[in-house]
């Protein structure tokens, strides 16, 4: 058989399937007991125990009247024996259930402000209640790369771009619409809005990269009508408050408008017409799919969002962004 190397590449490794046949002779203290515990002929253990001998360098078993026991040897490497076995046995097993009261890990969680406004504070209860040595720590988007999950991403949430890297795994969480806001004392704040009002309003909508053209447009335009973007934000949270001082709507996921319109003087209007809903999801790399933190971290994720999450389809588009 040939062995690997040892990591200095020094030596060769031994056979480490001669492992729990070492640990059930010396446990056993004779060839019949470790051959009937392995499940294997009696001859066959005998020439294992040959093979240990030259391994180890030492007989390890010695006839002592009608039986065999244990050299000096066997009994000092017997507790390491056991414990490398024991090990190795929990290294190649599944990852078993955690304790979550005692848990002590760190995750970085990439998103953007609405996800954050959303799902951050449901997020933050549940990691309280159930694993409270857990810390979250939330990245701001930016220029990311999916490839981030290999290295110092744990999760990425939001809207996530149609392709992924092979290697990384994702789950939708919820499907949201775009609504409006607007200042709750503002003129047209009481009433339902209809396509012209909507278009003849003067528009806040939020994009990382200043632009002004989405699919609200496209929809405006088969009617035959445009809008005004008086001013675009960087984040959703900014957007509803440049609403506040304005006569402008602003254009934002529900939940952030259910979430900003608690706190903030706003009201939140139906955007009429028929925009595209929006999917979003939470990605991560294969490294972590087993991971039983994790597994809880994207578990605690789906039940903030609300629960099951619907299937993915990758058809849908932000009304801005």
């Amino acid at each position: 058989m040939q062995h690997s190397r040892s990591r200095d590449g020094s030596a060769p490794l031994p056979d480490m399937n001669l492992l729990p046949a070492l640990d059930a002779l010396l446990r056993a203290g004779g060839v019949a007991g470790a051959a009937a515990e392995l499940s294997v002929s009696p001859s066959a253990m005998s020439r294992t125990l040959g093979r240990l001998r030259r391994v180890v360098g030492d007989p390890l078993l010695v006839p002592s009247g009608r039986g065999l026991t244990l050299t000096p040897r066997a009994r000092e490497m017997q507790p390491g024996v056991q414990a490398a076995l024991a090990a190795a046995v929990a290294a190649l097993h599944p990852p078993r259930d955690i304790d979550l009261a005692t848990l002590r890990r760190e995750f970085r969680i990439r998103t953007n402000d609405g996800v954050a406004m959303s799902l951050g504070a449901p997020l933050l209860e549940l990691t309280a209640r159930e694993a409270p040595g857990v810390r979250l720590r939330l990245l701001p988007e930016g220029d990311e790369d999916p490839a981030d999950l290999r290295t110092h991403v744990d999760l990425d949430v939001g809207e996530l771009p149609e392709e992924l890297p092979h290697d990384v795994r994702s789950a939708v969480l919820r499907i949201h619409r775009y609504v409006a806001v607007a200042r709750a004392d503002a003129p047209f704040a009481q009433d339902p809005l209809t396509p012209a009002r909507f278009a003849a309003l003067p528009h806040i909508t939020v994009t990382r990269r200043g632009r002004t053209h989405s699919v609200v447009d496209e929809r405006l335009a088969e009617l035959g009508l445009s809008r005004d973007v008086l001013a675009t934000a960087p984040t959703y949270g900014a957007a509803c408050f440049f609403a506040l001082r304005t006569d402008a709507l602003a254009l934002v996921p529900s939940e952030v408008a259910t979430e900003a319109s608690r706190v903030l003087p706003l009201v939140i209007l139906e955007i009429p017409l028929d925009l595209p809903e929006v999917a979003s999801a939470q990605a991560w790399h294969v490294r972590l799919d087993t991971d039983p933190a994790h597994r809880w971290l994207r578990g605690a994720l789906t039940r903030a969002a609300g629960g099951s999450a619907p299937p993915w389809t990758r058809a849908q588009r932000p009304a801005d962004r």
